[in-house]
Order: C-alpha cells, then structure tokens, then sequence
C-alpha cells in the first residue's frame, strides 16, 4: 500500500479507473485461491494504509497472541473491508487477540515500530519487492496471491536447492 493513501482510503474503483476489466479479474482471481485455500474473502471496495497495522504486527509478534492479531487483521481487511488504518480499529483487533491495549496503544502513537517496518520496507525495495505477499528467498520470488500447490512448490525447489549446495 502506497504511504500517501489517504487515512480514509481509497475505493478500488478509483484506484483502478480505467482498468476495470484487470481489478475484477484480479478479485476473481484472488476470490477463487482464498476459497480453494478455505480462506474467506469478502467483497472489498476500499484499500487501506497498511503502515500502522505492520508496526502493531511487528511488536504483537514478540508475543504469543501474535499470530492471532495477524488473522485479526487479515479477516479485518479482506472480509470485513474494515480500514486498518484507523487507530480504533487497530486496538480492537489487539484486544480481541488478546494484546493488552494500553500498550499496543503506546506502540501505534510512539511508533515505536516505525525503524523496524522502515528497515523491512527499504530491504524489500532493494530486492526489488513491489507488491504483498512476495516469498523470495535464493534468488527466487513468488509474487502476489497463489494457491497452496504453488507455495509448495517454492518451498520444495529451495529444500532441493540446499540439499545440492
């Protein structure tokens, strides 16, 4: 998600504009992995900053709750079309996971994760990372939204590729 996204996002159809056939076949697309995944996918209208909910999943990872915020914020934004942007929003996911408030609330105002997110970002333009999700790793990048079969795959060719090397 681009940084100057407006805090009340952006509807898919303005960031789209003229390209409308490529956004349907896209959620089409991205609608169809999630469901053969037996992931749900909701109807999204709007795209959000993603920045501050990277910074409160990169401290809720130091915590066992962690991986239940990141599914949080997953349902959140792609079957809710909820704007994790917004700060209340953020902290009801904290809360619901099991996060202590006040704290995941000192994080996102401080931005106390801003240098660890700022970090990732800067190594990802760097191997040339455009778009989320990317695995690289090897010299190999899988890019964007793939079925299970896929990352499989990925991850079987880099197992074979350390036991040659």
């Amino acid at each position: 998600m681009h940084p100057e996204t407006p805090a009340e996002g952006l509807a898919l159809s303005d960031l789209f504009r003229g390209r409308e056939d490529q956004l349907a076949g896209f959620m089409s697309r991205t609608r169809e992995i999630a469901k053969q995944e037996g992931l749900d996918y909701g109807t999204r209208t709007m795209t959000y900053n993603s920045r501050l909910a990277q910074e409160l999943g990169s401290w809720a990872d130091s915590f066992e709750e962690g991986d239940a915020l990141h599914d949080l914020l997953y349902r959140a934004y792609f079957v809710d079309n909820k704007n994790i942007s917004d700060i209340g929003v953020l902290l009801e996911l904290a809360q619901e996971a099991g996060l202590d408030k006040i704290l995941a609330r000192k994080v996102l105002e401080e931005r106390s994760q801003s240098a660890v997110i700022d970090e990732a970002w800067t190594r990802a333009r760097n191997m040339g990372i455009t778009g989320v999700p990317t695995f690289a790793s090897a010299d190999l990048v899988v890019v964007g939204c793939q079925s299970y079969d896929i990352l499989m795959r990925f991850v079987n060719h880099l197992r074979k590729l350390n036991q040659e090397g």
